[in-house]
């Protein structure tokens, strides 16, 4: 196992809600025990599926691209530099309402799995 990633070197795959995701660093593939990072890219105006997952809590951050953030209730607007967490169980998507494509790096603790995302809608 390797502690470096290039993300050049990742093959991108699609996620149940719809994102592009570079898996950076995962445990079935790196030295990392309790945790994923990976980095979406969601279109110009386009959509991932409203989703949550039952035991992973996620950070966001915005790298480049404009957006807007449904989190629970609220919905707001996210721009590079912005970051937002993301409690187990709560109802999430994010849209790109800019003219380029949004990058947002993603923290899970526990990592990602496509098993702990339910699809809402």
């Amino acid at each position: 196992m390797t502690h470096k990633t290039a993300l050049a070197a990742i093959a991108p795959y699609i996620t149940r809600d719809g994102s592009e995701i570079r898996e950076l660093l995962h445990p079935d593939q790196h030295p990392v025990r309790h945790q994923s990072l990976a980095e979406a890219v969601v279109p110009p105006g386009t959509a991932t599926l409203l989703h949550r997952h039952a035991r992973s809590e996620e950070i966001y951050h915005v790298t480049r691209g404009h957006g807007r953030m449904t989190l629970g209730d609220e919905i707001f607007a996210i721009a590079p530099g912005d970051s937002i967490v993301i409690a187990p169980g709560t109802p999430h998507r994010v849209e790109n309402t800019g003219d380029e494509a949004m990058h947002i790096l993603c923290c899970c603790a526990p990592a990602y799995s496509h098993a702990d995302t339910e699809l809402l809608a």
